[in-house]
C-alpha cells in the first residue's frame, strides 16, 4: 500500500480540561478496594497512567469532532467550504443514524459539496480514515478531505465504576472490566490534501507507505457495545497483550517490505496509546528502539482512535518530530486488527 499524492496538510489534537487521576478513581473505588483486599496503587502501578481527562458531562462525540475539526482549520491554508471529504472515525458515536459525521459536519461549518461518512474499525478508525483520504486523492476523487475523531470515554469509566461497587464479584470477576479504567477522552483532526494543492516550497508531510493484516479469530478479546446511551465494554487485557503484539509483529514484516524501511529508519515510533506494559512488549516482541517512542498514555490514557493520531499530534507541537524526520505509525486495534503507516514530516 504506497501513496504517491496525500500529505498531511494540519493535524490538531483537543484536550479536555478535567482531569481524572488514577488515585481519585481508586478513591471511589474505596469499598471494592477494601471488600477485595486490593493495594491502592495498582492501577497506575499495572498500567503506568497516572491521570487521564474527560470531557464535561452531556458532551456529545460529534461535540469533540468539532472541536478538532476547528482547530485544524486554524491551523490549515484551507477553508472549511474546500473539503470534498469529511470522516468522523471515533469509537464513540452520538447514535446509529444520522451517521455523527452529519451532525460533526454542520457543527464545523463545512461546506455542502462534501462527502460524509463514519468509520468506524476500534482503536484503528483514524489510520483508515487518513488511507482512505490517502486513496481517494491518488484515485482524483477529491483533492481536499478532513478526518477527526472524537473520543468520549467518560459515560464508560462511570458505568465501569458503578457496576464494579454494586456487582458482587471476586477479584477474578473484575479482571474483564479493568481496562476500561485506563479510558481517557479527546479529539484530533487532519487535513489530507493533493501536494499539487500545497504553496509553493512549502512543507509537505507526505503519506508514504503502509501495511495492515488481521487477526480476526481474536475478535472475542475486546468487545463493547452500547448499554442505554452508554458503552460497556469487557476486554480479556492478557490474551489482548499476547495476540496483539504477535500481530505486530508480522504486521512490522510487510511494513518493511513495502516501504523498504528497516528498524533504523524511521526517526520516531508512535505506537497506539495503551499502557507500559504493552508499550514494553511490543517494541521487545517487534525488536524496535524504545527511545525513539513518543508516548501520552502517562496523562491521557487510552483515548480510543483519537490516541495514535494525539501523539503524533503533541509529538510535532512539542518539537520531538522535527520537519525532515521520518516516523513509523504502529497502529492496533481490537479485532484484532493492524495497520501501521510510514510518514515524512
Amino acid at each position: 500500500m504506497r501513496f504517491r499524492h496525500a500529505c498531511i496538510e494540519s493535524l490538531a489534537a483537543v484536550l479536555p480540561d478535567e482531569v481524572w487521576t488514577s488515585v481519585v478513581i481508586e478513591e471511589r473505588l474505596r469499598p471494592l478496594y477494601e471488600r477485595l483486599k486490593l493495594p491502592a496503587g495498582r492501577l497506575e502501578l499495572m498500567t503506568g497512567i497516572k491521570e487521564r481527562r474527560q470531557w464535561p458531562l452531556g458532551t456529545k462525540p460529534s461535540d469533540a469532532s468539532a472541536q478538532a475539526g476547528r482547530a485544524v482549520l486554524r491551523r490549515s491554508g484551507f477553508k472549511a467550504e474546500q473539503m470534498e471529504a469529511f470522516i468522523h472515525c471515533a469509537v464513540s458515536r452520538d447514535m446509529l443514524e444520522p451517521a455523527t459525521a452529519s451532525f460533526a459536519h454542520h457543527k464545523i461549518g463545512l461546506g455542502a459539496s462534501c462527502q460524509i461518512f463514519d468509520l468506524s474499525n476500534a482503536c484503528l478508525g483514524f489510520l483508515n480514515g487518513l488511507v482512505t483520504l490517502g486513496a481517494m486523492i491518488d484515485a482524483g476523487q477529491i483533492k481536499c478531505g478532513m478526518v477527526v475523531a472524537g473520543e468520549n470515554g467518560r459515560p464508560l469509566v462511570e458505568r465501569t465504576i458503578q457496576h464494579l461497587l454494586t456487582a458482587p464479584l471476586d477479584r477474578n470477576g473484575i479482571k474483564p472490566f479493568f481496562a476500561n479504567l485506563t479510558i481517557g477522552s479527546g479529539a484530533v483532526g487532519a487535513i489530507v490534501c493533493h501536494e499539487d494543492l500545497l504553496p509553493a516550497g512549502a512543507r509537505k508531510q507526505r503519506l508514504v507507505a503502509g501495511a495492515f493484516l488481521s487477526a480476526t479469530q481474536h475478535s472475542e478479546l475486546c468487545q463493547g457495545d452500547t448499554a442505554g446511551e452508554e458503552l460497556q465494554m469487557e476486554t480479556d487485557s492478557e490474551q489482548l497483550l499476547i495476540a496483539g503484539v504477535e500481530v505486530a509483529r508480522r504486521t512490522w514484516q510487510k511494513f518493511e517490505q513495502e516501504t523498504g524501511w528497516n528498524k533504523a529508519t524511521p526517526d520516531h515510533f508512535v505506537c497506539h496509546q495503551v499502557g507500559s506494559t504493552h508499550r514494553r512488549k511490543l517494541y521487545e516482541t517487534v525488536g524496535l528502539d524504545l527511545a525513539k517512542d513518543f508516548s501520552t498514555f502517562e496523562t491521557l490514557g487510552n483515548t480510543g482512535s483519537a490516541a495514535l493520531p494525539t501523539a503524533l499530534a503533541l509529538a510535532a507541537d512539542k518539537g520531538a518530530l522535527k520537519p525532515g524526520q521520518k516516523a513509523a505509525l504502529l497502529g492496533i486495534g481490537s479485532g484484532i486488527n493492524s495497520l501501521m503507516l510510514a510518514v515524512e514530516w
